[in-house]
């Protein structure tokens, strides 16, 4: 009996001396087996391919003071960066409810945190937005001590083309956490006005350049021109800022561009609409005493959930919230450019047990 070859598998090749493309990096996405190349590149102030290396961590546990036995929420699993350091202070007693509205991701999270030894005894992982945290809480039969909202959207799913996160990188034009629900950043574009598109870029991202860059998309789309890839939506933006100076231009276009894919981001996920749920439901699934931490990482963001705690302390809901933002350190933020733009803000629920 002849014996059987086993096939061998080559490495991926690339140009250059460095990988560039997300799936040629198949060191850093795989950091079990090559943690020297993951290091090396945090090291650098970069974020490898296919992580997320968690902001504000220490000072989200010095504030909310996790003790063994308690129960918690982390509303956005993400990567479960978080998510790991919360359930270490645990040490095995008590429980974490984990939330995530991304199938893709959360499944690899979930696994991943099974193989530290977090299963299903301490950790709960759902697939749900935090909108519907009083759904959760009903489910489960308790308060939280604890919750954290981390509301950035994951390097995971910005690194990865075929999301079309981001306009750096070529990819359908999609920027749904869920890709299995709802309709794309494409589809978006082909069903709103000019009007509600300029609307939109205001709202959501404080665009100066709205009416220029919503004209310009429906004057593609009026010539046939279909805005289907990241590409497609970046060239657009290039031509509609055409008439700034060179010099000032190409600056303006990289910014209108992450403004851009932000604003179209919020509205293909109805970010908004579930954070003032989750801030108006929040207090209520919340054990008296129970501490919050939310991070967020643009103006609209911050500007809802600093009303929501203010005037929510004026009615005596919460007995203490964090009067200043807290954000993260020169040199985390060098060691994670992403960092830069974090707000934390916290606040304490009125009364005790």
């Amino acid at each position: 009996m002849e014996n059987q070859k086993k096939e061998y598998k080559r490495r991926i090749h690339y140009s250059g001396s460095y990988p560039r493309n997300f799936k040629e990096k198949y060191k850093e996405l795989q950091p079990e087996k090559y943690a020297d190349t993951v290091e090396r590149v945090i090291k650098k102030g970069s974020t490898p391919a296919g992580m997320h290396l968690s902001i504000l961590v220490s000072e989200i546990l010095d504030f909310l003071q996790i003790k063994p036995g308690q129960t918690g929420l982390d509303a956005t699993l993400g990567y479960g960066g978080h998510t790991k350091e919360m359930l270490r202070c645990l040490e095995g007693q008590g429980h974490l409810y984990a939330l995530d509205v991304d199938p893709i991701e959360s499944e690899k999270t979930k696994e991943r945190l099974k193989k530290l030894g977090y299963g299903e005894d301490i950790l709960t992982v759902k697939l749900e937005n935090f909108a519907n945290v009083d759904r959760i809480a009903e489910e489960a039969g308790v308060k939280f001590d604890f919750v954290l909202a981390d509301l950035g959207v994951s390097s995971m799913q910005i690194d990865n083309p075929d999301r079309g996160f981001s306009y750096k990188v070529e990819g359908p034009l999609d920027l749904r956490m869920n890709p299995e629900k709802g309709d794309s950043a494409a589809e978006r574009l082909t069903q709103v006005t000019r009007e509600e598109l300029e609307g939109m870029l205001v709202e959501n991202a404080d665009e100066p350049y709205a009416a220029e860059i919503a004209r310009e998309i429906k004057k593609q789309q009026r010539n046939g021109k279909k805005i289907v890839t990241t590409t497609d939506l970046r060239c657009c933006i290039e031509n509609a800022l055409h008439f700034l100076p060179a010099l000032e231009r190409k600056e303006a276009v990289k910014k209108s561009c992450a403004r851009t894919f932000q604003a179209l981001r919020i509205d293909v996920n109805s970010e908004f609409e579930a954070l003032y749920a989750f801030l108006d439901k929040l207090p209520d699934v919340m054990a008296p005493g129970g501490r919050v931490a939310i991070l967020t990482f643009h103006s609209g963001e911050d500007r809802l959930v600093k009303k929501s705690l203010k005037q929510l302390k004026k009615a005596g809901v919460y007995e203490e919230i964090s009067k200043e933002v807290i954000r993260p350190s020169l040199e985390e933020c060098r060691k994670n450019s992403r960092a830069r733009s974090t707000k934390m803000r916290w606040a304490i629920r009125a009364g005790r047990e």
